[in-house]
């Protein structure tokens, strides 16, 4: 296949990876990149939000270049009853600034380009290709790869691991465990087309604007998970995602959901009229800080959804993978800088830039709220949105009804379900989780 040796092979080029074959390419490192899909960014058809800053570290000037979609300049938040919605809503001008913060993005498109941008530094791509194992030495330092095609092992001084939430190479290896149900959610994800003028008229858009409606609540049935809406130029993104365990307690299907989803009276007239085009899965770790694995050992480092570097509560996970990769892709250079060797002691310094870094320090944060999530969810999912629901048409129904007796009727319903002491009890929790 490939005898000559590498600085580096980078496994997978998705965000985490990309960024990392970038950064220790365009200092001059010798890179080999592989990738199983036909082409980087073809098994991500779904769309996504793009964090600007984390982009401009490795591609200051990306924004001339880059298919992106619309700037987002406002998030919509939305409680689900089964026929209603409770929401808070923020917009900012502000966001309609000349270099944006946030931006919808198509990951086929992008992907595809960051890849470009990789191969422009000097790096090797090579697709269509499965690495099979990692290969160690007799001291079990990694210091390659074999594939499935024919040419033997791939040498390189060091692997760096962007597979993916579902890579088999690292568990199979034995250098982290497979992530558990409970820890990852699975994403059913559609786009719908619309011509551009529709998009801007059902959302309030003007231009490049765009919008993001998050959803949660009886939208899944009392399981862990959350409904999505992103505005893309001519296309909306749409999608539903739960705990792989709750999927499999419950019975109820992921496209299930999302067919409910978009049949909700809230969420049916903003597709009103759309094609659909394509349709995707996507599995996204949710488990946080505690269930990271060991990020680096002799010969290899591991990044992304890979590592589970995913933010669950303020659902974000490019920012993180795009971090990951780079700071892994500056550490190698700095040890190669050094001239040492990639060596577990030497590769600690990937760790220690990832925890002087925005996201060890918020996932540390947020340890606790994934587990409480998941062990409350037919609280926080399905009997407070009901009764939130019940509450707000209570007191804007103007019926002749007494107020106290609206009141009252508001705190029977809590009464009832025997959610009043728990609500309490979830508030504290929550709060403790969240401090």
């Amino acid at each position: 296949m490939i005898e000559e040796r590498f600085d580096a092979i980078v496994i997978g080029a998705g965000m985490a990876g990309n960024a990392a074959a970038h950064a220790m390419a365009s200092r001059g490192l010798k890179v080999l990149q592989i990738e199983r899909g036909e082409y980087p960014g073809s098994k991500n058809v779904q769309g996504a939000i793009l964090y600007a800053e984390m982009v401009e570290k490795i591609i200051p000037n990306f924004r001339e270049e880059a298919p992106l979609e619309r700037h987002l300049v406002e998030q919509r938040f939305w409680m689900m009853g089964e026929r209603s919605h409770t929401g808070l809503q923020y917009r900012n001008d502000d966001f309609n600034e000349d270099r944006p913060n946030r931006y919808t993005i198509i990951r086929s498109q992008f992907d595809r380009w960051f890849s470009k941008e990789v191969q422009s530094q000097g790096a090797i791509v090579i697709c269509e290709t499965t690495v099979t194992e990692l290969v160690s030495d007799a001291y079990g330092k990694v210091i390659g790869v074999r594939t499935d095609r024919a040419g033997g092992t791939i040498f390189a001084d060091v692997v760096v691991l962007c597979e993916g939430v579902n890579g088999l190479l690292g568990a199979r290896a034995g250098l982290r465990a497979s992530p558990r149900p409970e820890h990852v959610a699975l994403a059913v994800k559609e786009m719908h087309f619309l011509p551009r003028e529709t998009i801007e008229a059902r959302f309030n858009l003007h231009g490049d604007e765009g919008v993001v409606i998050e959803a949660a609540g009886v939208i899944s049935k009392g399981m862990t998970g959350m409904g999505f809406v992103y505005t893309n130029k001519e296309s909306v993104s749409v999608g539903m995602g739960c705990l792989v365990s709750d999927f499999a307690a419950n019975k109820d299907t992921p496209y299930g959901l999302l067919e409910a989803f978009k049949n909700h009276p809230s969420i049916k007239p903003l597709l009103e009229g759309s094609e659909v085009k394509e349709y995707a899965a996507h599995l996204i770790p949710e488990g946080g800080y505690k269930t990271i694995p060991e990020l680096f050992g002799d010969g290899w480092v591991v990044c992304g959804d890979a590592a589970q570097l995913n933010n669950a509560i303020h659902r974000e996970g490019s920012n993180l993978a795009l971090t990951s990769g780079r700071l892994a892709g500056e550490a190698v250079f700095q040890i190669k800088s050094r001239r040492d060797a990639m060596t577990k002691q030497n590769l600690a310094l990937y760790k220690k830039l990832l925890d002087d870094s925005f996201v060890m320090k918020d996932l540390k944060k947020y340890k606790d709220m994934p587990a409480l999530l998941h062990a409350n969810s037919q609280n926080y999912f399905l009997a407070y949105p009901q009764l939130v629901s019940r509450a707000m048409e209570n007191f804007l129904r103007v019926d002749g009804t007494p107020k106290i007796d609206k009141e009252k009727a508001t705190i029977a319903a809590f009464v009832k379900q025997r959610k009043w002491s728990g609500l309490f009890g979830d508030a504290w929790r929550l709060a403790r989780a969240w401090r």
